[in-house]
């Protein structure tokens, strides 16, 4: 072949190849061009308009996915021509067809029926979770489920609705608050209610937010939960989502009347009781005064109450804000008492960028309250005086008698003037910046405060401390600050069957709190009330205060989610702070946890399960968390203040007063830490129950006590010290129920359960020691100074009674007791080794209950809630059952068949069993179907506290856990400063039954 041939050849063959490649890279760009790839973003709502978090969107015949955020939104680079699909449990999918205009998208899925528990996003800090992905221990209300009514706390609305939650509201007081319990408490000296979050600001006032004003709330119950929080979390987390801005335009108003009574009293003898008991004894000493006076009803009265809360919502695909303005007027029925409040609320957003890749969100709450607090003294006046005493006397004034304790309580009421007030602000803004498709930065600061003010005065004709310091006046003020900032890091990504997420963050908090108080007596003239106390003549030590202290907590934390197919969960968490308040040696904690879950029912040999077992999942975690509450700002520290001693300044020529050593120093102080282990079960059954079944164990180590020392060496005879543990067990159970699904009627209940043993375990160790600590001073009652009711030893919970058992009455009326041998003996045999546990106030069993039911347009709504197995100790019953009361004081009805001879002596036939049933409310409503788009009006009636079902005599047997309780109720403070819960002593302000009628209109447009 020549060389031209070859060339020819040659080019040939390259011209071949040429068009082949030409042709091949023709097809390959076209195969490109028809996969050109684009993001886009897009909404995913229900059928009622609502946003989806945690729907499902993957691209047709891919493993791209991805899930929308919390407010249904989400971001996907998919390829032009091709197709998205959108599913959620309980909707239909739905198939979104992507073109080359597809930018911002809507999605709207339809419920197919099967709704159930497992579809809910809850909040676990700092983030969301489906509540089927979850690993630890949560459980969720939503804001219908929420308790309604007049609420003048927002932690009641919480009573009943959550497995191992005991919400105690000890009093009918409007400004009166509750107890929290979350799996009983933790703690001797430290808080033992849990850490309160709204919208992801840890640690605020539960009640700058107002009910109306929650969208959900989830309590993180096991340490697996709360171990994100870290040294503030052993109690367990409270988180409540407030409602935010959603799409449309919208003007909500409720409104509620209502009117609330005294259903309970005491059955004390009338005055035609008494004064036939009195012609019968014969007895010359005893002075009818003339009148008929019922003295418990005479200081009570019809409380009118009403609350109104105004709503505007306005939403877009990239900006909206939701405001609220409420209004509560809850008069108490004892006279003089009540609460006002007058609320606002304020939250917007704001996404930017053609992706919504940045989001703001900001949110401002703020409340006044104004109550006028009680003299609770007044209680023990209604049950003592002669009920032939008038209120008024011959010339209109107030009847006065003389004696302690025997005060007219009316009088007391209306002599006197005390005006509180509180304010409350939280503000945040937040910032989240979405990168890298996988990656989400957010950063959130926040400023709440709260400040009090009290005055009080009494003028120089009031018959309590009035008379006699010629005029008392009084002003107070106390105010805290917490600001905080956080910055944290999210990643998620689903890689095939594995979907992995993670968060890494750092926190900052300062508070600072600070206060002062003045009073001073003597006044010369009652016109300044308590706006003038210069003008008071009387000075004493301590009539002037003041007070300031700051702490800081610095943390990092991080957590890891990791699930296979579905079936497979694995969480981890840890948490370092750093805290100003722990010793030198301990200032910082690490708190670790750790969980896992296992679907079983997602597994095939399940499959036959199908259509009765729906959902099977199995959770087990374990984790440390800790509580710094007990320490207080500068425990560690030696501190010097002043004493009682002086010193004369031979410079100056005066006296000056002494400081000398308060506190010794600690550097070893630290947190309580709380180990927790927990098991659970949820399940759900022929598409119509739900539930959870818990089981857990905790163990708090490093409990806080002020321990006696020796002197020398050390300069104080006391010492906060880490020493004590105390354990908690028990089992949990929470159950749904759709019993009837129909067009037109449908039956709905929920149940909760929850059983707690709790047990001091140990109280001393080589360096402090202490036996048993006594607790529940009865000081202050006739006949019991220095006496106590509880004592805290090893091998039995907080709050058991310690004392004599009784044997009932003997031939004469005296009550009689059992010794240490069982054998029956009299008062007098008695020793202090025949005391035993008298049982204690914890109760065996919470039980919490509700029922809906819809016909049509009409709705029937009861929800109840109960505590069983607790003990309680009547001490106004043992008060009030004295022989010596008659005729001075009054006495029960039953008192006169008692057949008691004998004062009271402290034992366990004062010790009742409180438990209870309550119903908390009953609601029967119509709603009204408005032509004008989705409005609606509803009309409806509600009844609240309408019966109790217990054995107690008192008035109520909801006693109070906490030694504030008492301080409150009684002026008497437990000389240990350790609570000292079940303790009926004169602190029954009436919890009233109240019907009311309320009206809720929805404008959309």
């Amino acid at each position: 072949m020549n060389s031209k041939n070859k060339k020819t050849v040659l080019h040939q063959m390259w011209t071949d190849k040429t068009l082949v490649f030409m042709i091949f890279m023709l097809f390959v760009s076209a195969g490109i061009f028809a996969q050109e790839k684009k993001q886009i973003s897009g909404t995913v709502y229900d059928n009622a308009g609502v946003v989806v978090p945690g729907a499902s969107v993957i691209e047709v015949g891919t493993k791209n996915a991805t899930t929308t955020d919390f407010d249904g939104k989400f971001t996907l680079t998919v390829a032009t021509g091709g197709s998205i699909e959108v599913s959620f449990i309980g909707s239909t999918t739905q198939k979104v067809q992507i073109t080359a205009a597809s930018k911002n998208i809507s999605v709207h899925l339809q419920n197919d029926g099967y709704q159930l528990a497992e579809v809910q996003v809850v909040s676990v800090g700092y983030g969301t979770q489906k509540k089927s992905d979850l690993t630890g221990a949560v459980s969720s209300v939503k804001a219908d489920d929420l308790v309604k009514g007049t609420i003048s706390s927002t932690e009641q609305v919480l009573q009943g609705k959550v497995a191992g939650l005991n919400i105690i509201r000890p009093s009918g007081d409007p400004a009166a608050g509750s107890t929290i319990r979350l799996r009983g408490g933790t703690s001797l000296t430290a808080s033992n209610s849990p850490l309160i979050v709204v919208d992801g600001i840890a640690g605020v006032d539960i009640n700058v937010v107002q009910p109306s004003d929650i969208k959900s709330v989830d309590v993180l119950k096991d340490a697996s939960a709360t171990a994100i929080y870290g040294s503030r979390g052993a109690n367990g987390v409270i988180m409540i989502t407030t409602k935010s801005g959603t799409k449309g335009v919208s003007i909500v108003y409720n409104g509620l009347s209502s009117i609330g009574y005294v259903a309970d009293n005491l059955d004390l003898l009338s005055a035609n009781q008494w004064r036939a008991y009195v012609r019968s004894t014969g007895n010359k000493d005893a002075v009818d005064y003339g009148g008929n006076t019922n003295w418990q009803k005479a200081v009570q009265q019809t409380a009118i109450s009403q609350s109104h809360t105004l709503t505007i919502n306005s939403g877009k695909a990239d900006s909206g804000f939701r405001t609220s303005l409420s209004y509560l007027n809850n008069e108490g029925v004892i006279k003089t008492s009540g609460l006002q409040r007058l609320s606002g609320n304020v939250n917007a957003y704001q996404y930017l960028g053609d992706n919504k890749d940045v989001k703001f969100d900001m949110g401002l709450f703020a409340n006044v309250d104004k109550w006028h607090p009680l003299d609770y003294r007044i209680f023990e006046r209604t049950y003592n005086l002669n009920p032939t005493i008038p209120v008024y006397d011959a010339n209109g004034e107030f009847s006065a008698v003389s004696g302690n304790i025997y005060q007219n309580p009316v009088e007391i009421l209306t002599n006197r003037t005390a005006n509180n007030e509180r304010h409350r602000l939280l503000g945040y803004f937040k910032t989240e910046v979405k990168f890298l498709n996988d990656f989400t930065a957010v950063g959130n600061i926040s400023y709440e405060h709260n400040a009090v003010k009290g005055n009080l005065y009494k003028p120089s004709y009031a018959v309590m401390e009035g008379i006699t310091e010629g005029g008392f006046g009084q002003k107070t003020y106390a105010e805290y600050a917490n600001a905080q900032g956080e910055f944290y890091l999210n990643y998620n990504k689903v890689i095939d069957k594995h979907n992995i997420s993670a968060l890494a963050g750092y926190s900052y908090l300062e508070n600072i709190y600070e206060g002062f108080g003045a009073q001073r007596s003597g006044f010369v003239t009652d016109a300044f009330s308590y706006n003038n106390l210069g003008a008071g003549y009387n000075y004493r030590l301590g009539d002037v205060y003041s007070y300031k202290g700051k702490s800081n907590l610095v943390s990092f934390y991080a957590r890891a989610n990791y699930s296979y197919d579905g079936k497979y969960l694995l969480t981890g968490t840890v948490r370092r702070d750093g805290s100003s308040r722990f010793g030198e040696n301990n200032k910082w904690g690490v708190f670790p946890s750790g969980s896992v879950a296992w679907k079983i029912s997602s597994e095939e040999f399940m499959s036959t399960t199908k259509g009765w077992l729906d959902n099977l999942k199995l959770r087990v975690g374990y984790g440390v968390t800790g509580n710094q509450d007990g320490i207080g700002e500068y425990k560690s520290l030696s501190i010097l203040g002043v004493g009682n001693d002086s010193y004369y300044d031979p410079v100056t020529g005066t006296w000056s007063l002494a400081y000398s050593p308060k506190q010794n120093p600690n550097p070893d102080l630290k947190w309580e830490s709380t180990k927790q282990l927990n098991v659970g079960l949820d399940f759900s059954l022929f598409n119509r129950i739900t539930g959870s079944f818990e089981y857990y164990a905790k163990n708090t180590n490093d409990l806080l006590y002020t321990y006696e020392v020796p002197q020398p060496p050390y300069l104080v005879g006391t010492m906060l010290a880490n020493v004590g543990e105390m354990s908690n067990k028990g089992v949990e159970l929470t159950l749904n129920a759709d019993i009837v699904k129909g067009d037109k009627f449908n039956w709905n209940a929920n149940l909760t359960l929850g059983h707690n043993v709790q047990k001091i375990e140990k109280l001393s160790n080589p360096t402090y020691k202490t036996d048993v600590i006594y607790s529940g001073s009865l000081h202050g009652l006739a006949g019991m100074s220095g006496q106590y009711s509880q004592i805290i030893a090893e091998g039995y919970p907080v709050g058991t009674f310690w004392g004599f058992k009784n044997a009932g009455l003997d031939a004469n009326g005296k009550i009689q007791y059992y010794n240490a041998a069982g054998q029956v003996v009299a008062e007098n045999a008695l020793v202090d080794a025949d005391k035993t546990a008298l049982g204690n106030i914890q109760p065996d069993l919470t039980l919490g209950i509700g029922m809906n039911f819809t016909y049509r347009n009409f709705d029937l709504g009861v929800s109840g809630y109960g505590m069983f197995g607790q003990k309680a100790l009547n001490a106004t019953n043992m008060m009030l059952n004295d022989p010596n009361r008659l005729p001075t004081f009054n006495v029960p009805d039953a008192f006169l068949g008692s057949g008691i001879t004998s004062a009271p002596k402290y034992s366990d036939y004062w010790i009742e069993d409180a438990s209870f049933f309550r119903l908390q409310t009953l609601t029967f409503g119509y709603t009204l179907p408005l032509k004008f788009k989705k409005s609606k009006l509803r009309m409806y009636v509600m009844g609240e506290n309408l019966f109790v079902i217990t054995g107690y005599k008192g008035v109520d047997p909801e006693i109070g856990l906490n030694a504030q309780d008492g301080i409150n109720q009684t002026g008497v403070m437990d000389q240990t400063g350790l609570a000292a819960p079940g303790i009926d002593r004169y602190n029954n302000y009436p919890r009233p039954t109240t019907i009311s009628v309320g009206l809720n209109f929805t404008l959309n447009n």
